[in-house]
């Protein structure tokens, strides 16, 4: 019996723990349970996922294989857990998109790499290794995106995430953001089948799932295919979509119709010159405020996103951005700094300009400043960071923005109250600005 371990490294999410019991606020990754469905049958595999998030490494137990999937801000971690393996002659292979973007640097942890997507590459490599022919690097910039196995949700950890079922109905993103790694990473755009997307949500038993996509209206005449065929269901879901999908007026009745409780949209800024900038000028601040007013007719809970950082803001972007979210009652408000992936147009402008401080991956999470900014200093930066999220999760702040949301107050204000254990957390790290050398 072939023993493989699959395991995704700390990601320092937020949670809950008691005691030796613990959940994370997110939904369940998609990658491990994935991976896990596409496992050759006649290999007859024994099969072990471990997210360090919620989970303990079990060191004592023997793996014929690991397989590590490491985004760019657990890449430190993920080395750290690949060589502890290696030392154990237990082979590791690696994959994730900073295996994809960083690919030199990640080889030199694992005895094999892989390299976009692993649909068909994970299945080979594994027969390969069966076989003694393991290579140290699998390619595969397309995938496959139809005809897959449902994954393997029976074995990630119980009561582990709060939400549990996540299901992706599209892949990569037709934008070209210049912060973002789907575009430096050459994902391009595909959609899945409707008919099996759906298939795979009336086989799951909860009420409640999650698409996990980048953007899910990229193809509108596929997203409202999509929607139609889930109104049936009597599903409630949740998703990320930006703001181009807001242009046809089909779309709030099918969101609402579909089932649809909660929106993740990234407004990024309130500065359509920084929106150029990034590449992302579809967004147009003067937008926002009907885009809100839609979703709040419908009952539909917004998690409105905001990042600080771009070369067009001073230090009275900050209170500028409170007091939006404030004035507009966003219900669950969201914040991150700045950050250039590593490959990115934002990265190698940067590094260029010799405005990067460092590049150590473990700050590259959108919530450390990594490099200098135009008009503040890093410093201020990170200070006007920590500063909004303690200024927008007060309590009173909190029930401000959702004492009005309807049915909707309980999840929401509970959604602003997790956010303060956040931010003790963020108060309490130190050394939040690191420099090379």
């Amino acid at each position: 019996m072939l023993k493989i371990g699959i395991i995704l490294p700390d990601a320092r999410i937020h949670r809950f723990s008691i005691g030796p019991w613990c959940t994370s606020f997110r939904e369940a990754p998609l990658t491990a349970t994935s991976l896990a469905s596409l496992v050759p049958d006649d290999l007859d595999a024994c099969i072990t996922l471990i997210d360090e998030s919620i989970q303990k490494i079990p060191w004592e137990k023997c793996f014929d294989l690991v397989a590590i999937s490491c985004m760019t801000g657990t890449a430190n971690r993920a080395y750290e857990i690949a060589n502890a393996y290696r030392r154990k002659n237990v082979p590791v292979i690696m994959g994730g998109i900073h295996a994809t973007l960083m690919t030199d640097e990640v080889r030199q942890h694992a005895d094999s790499v892989v390299i976009g997507f692993a649909e068909r590459s994970w299945p080979r490599l594994l027969r390969d290794f069966v076989n003694g022919q393991l290579k140290p690097e699998y390619r595969d910039k397309k995938g496959q995106f139809d005809h897959l196995p449902p994954p393997r949700r029976d074995l990630q950890k119980k009561m582990g995430y709060g939400v549990p079922n996540v299901v992706q109905a599209t892949r990569g993103c037709k934008a070209n953001c210049d912060f973002c790694s789907v575009p430096a990473a050459g994902y391009g755009w595909q959609v899945r089948p409707v008919s099996e997307v759906i298939s795979e949500i009336a086989s799951i038993r909860s009420r409640r799932i999650v698409f996990n996509d980048v953007s899910m209206g990229e193809d509108m005449d596929h997203f409202k295919e999509l929607l139609r065929a889930m109104i049936p269901l009597r599903k409630q879901w949740g998703g990320l979509v930006s703001t181009r999908v807001f242009q046809d007026p089909e779309i709030p009745g099918l969101l609402r119709d579909s089932g649809c409780v909660y929106i993740l949209i990234g407004f990024e800024s309130l500065n359509n010159a920084s929106l150029k900038f990034i590449n992302k000028g579809f967004n147009k601040y003067q937008e926002y405020r009907k885009i809100i007013e839609i979703l709040r007719e419908r009952n539909i809970i917004l998690m409105g996103c905001f990042i600080f950082g771009f070369e067009e803001d001073d230090e009275t972007v900050f209170e500028k951005t409170v007091d939006f979210v404030q004035d507009n009652r966003i219900d669950i408000p969201r914040y991150a700094v700045y950050t250039p992936y590593p490959m990115t147009q934002s990265f190698l402008r940067l590094k260029k300009e010799g405005r990067l401080l460092h590049e150590n991956w473990r700050h590259y999470d959108t919530q450390h400043v990594v490099f200098r900014p135009k008009l503040m200093s890093p410093e201020a930066l990170d200070e006007g960071f920590r500063w909004a999220y303690r200024k927008t999760f007060t309590i009173r702040s909190s029930f401000h923005r959702t004492v009005k949301s309807g049915m909707n107050f309980f999840i929401t204000f509970a959604g602003n109250l997790a956010y303060i254990k956040y931010i003790r957390r963020l108060e309490l790290e130190k050394d939040r600005i690191l420099r090379a050398g």
